[in-house]
């Protein structure tokens, strides 16, 4: 039994050795942090220790104060987008200025490109049907001097038709004069004779008096003529090559510009070119409408001059919704002085039918399809370019805007479209 109980001990002793030895080596080290270094100061005393001292917390450090930074007044954001618009419209407001004093400075030039753009839009057709049998430069020509002898023959029939009238029209205004005077004299306007003879003397005086004063307007007026000519004359020149090699001409501008830029040019000038020449058209087909019916009152009526007023209501009808009431006007005044206030008063009452026919039937239907205006943007329009820049004004105005228009919708249509929301 001793000895059995001292292998036991032995053994429990090594067990307990194992196990100390074992818990030695699991538990870890304490890690020796290295002290810092303080430089010694010359003069040879011990630094100060810096170790905090024990059972003291270390002090809190200070704070900055960030104080906060003061707003202006509080600006709405309505308010400031519309600031926004503000100053980029009058930047853009002075650029148009700008142009708008130019083309002024340049008008005669700007009339004659005008003019030959019209001529082109008007004579492609023919030209393009010409050239199918013919050579181009050819065909322009032979459509060139065809419009031309077209215009000479009727601007001749219009010279004969006046020229034999003449011995019994100054008959006829000096008996519609005599019909005035009576007219003005009785109800209800009771005109003196002595009034209306004083009122024939004082125009008699105003002549002579003004005489040189005439003279020099008639002067200006024939230098006005000249410019007419050589306006018209450049416009042809202009034309011919429009209708030639237009489309090379386009091209040579479009290299001159960016290249990723090119397409969007191209499709806006197709654009354009289309409203432009639907414009035309359509002002020729109103014109003629216009001086059909215009035309066949008169002669109905018996009016003098009645085929140049036709022609004056044909050329007039091109300044939309304007124009053919001021050339009735001049033929109310010559049916007056023709025919008796009977026959004016017919005339007067043509005028509104016309204007009513052209407003509410020609404009809607052909301008409306051609150029996709409506009625009221065409009456502002004219009234704003005669307003801004007279009679030019007064034609331009309408082609502009919508040229304006047809490529703002061009632009919109190739302007990506914007992704939906995606649903959460």
């Amino acid at each position: 039994m001793g000895k059995v109980d001292g292998w036991m001990n032995g053994r429990l002793g090594g067990l307990r050795r194992l196990m100390e030895t074992t818990e030695m080596r699991t538990r870890p080290a304490p890690v020796e942090r290295p002290a810092a270094r303080v430089p010694a100061p010359r003069g040879g005393s011990r630094p100060r220790s810096s170790a905090p001292v024990a059972g003291m917390r270390s002090a809190p450090r200070s704070r900055v104060e960030v104080q906060p930074v003061q707003q202006g007044p509080h600006v709405r954001p309505a308010l400031e987008t519309a600031a926004a618009y503000a100053w980029r419209l009058l930047i853009v407001a002075a650029a148009l200025y700008v142009v708008f004093i130019a083309a002024m400075r340049l008008e005669l030039v700007i009339v004659a490109i005008f003019l030959g753009l019209v001529f082109s839009s008007l004579l492609l057709p023919t030209v393009d049907l010409i050239s199918r049998v013919l050579p181009r430069s050819l065909g322009v020509l032979v459509a060139v001097l065809g419009s031309i002898a077209c215009l000479g023959a009727l601007f001749w029939l219009v010279g004969t038709s006046v020229a034999g009238q003449s011995s019994s029209l100054a008959t006829e205004f000096r008996g519609g004069l005599s019909r005035i005077e009576q007219w003005l004299q009785g109800p209800p306007f009771h005109v003196k004779a002595s009034d209306m003879s004083g009122i024939q003397g004082k125009i008699t005086s105003f002549v002579s008096a003004h005489r040189s004063t005439l003279i020099t307007q008639a002067l200006s007026g024939a230098t006005q003529a000249a410019q007419i000519l050589t306006v018209v004359a450049l416009a042809v020149f202009c034309s011919v090559f429009f209708m030639r090699s237009g489309g090379q001409m386009w091209g040579w501008f479009q290299d001159q510009l960016p290249r990723d830029t090119r397409p969007a040019w191209e499709r806006c000038s197709r654009a354009a070119w289309r409203t432009f020449e639907g414009y035309t058209r359509g002002v020729i087909i109103i014109a003629a409408t216009n001086a059909v019916l215009v035309g066949i009152a008169l002669f109905i009526l018996k009016v003098p001059l009645a085929l140049p007023l036709t022609v004056l209501e044909f050329f007039a009808s091109f300044i939309p919704l304007a124009g053919s009431p001021i050339a009735l006007a001049v033929a109310t005044v010559v049916a007056l002085a023709g025919r008796g206030v009977a026959t004016a008063l017919i005339v007067l009452v043509l005028i509104v039918v016309i204007g009513q026919i052209e407003g509410h039937l020609l404009q809607p239907l052909v301008m409306g399809w051609t150029v996709r205006l409506h009625p009221v943007v065409i009456a502002v329009s004219v009234i704003t370019g005669t307003i801004l820049a007279g009679l030019l004004g007064a034609v331009v105005a309408v082609p502009l805007v919508s040229i304006t228009w047809s490529v703002t919708r061009e632009l919109r249509a190739m302007a990506p479209a914007a992704d939906p929301p995606e649903d959460d």
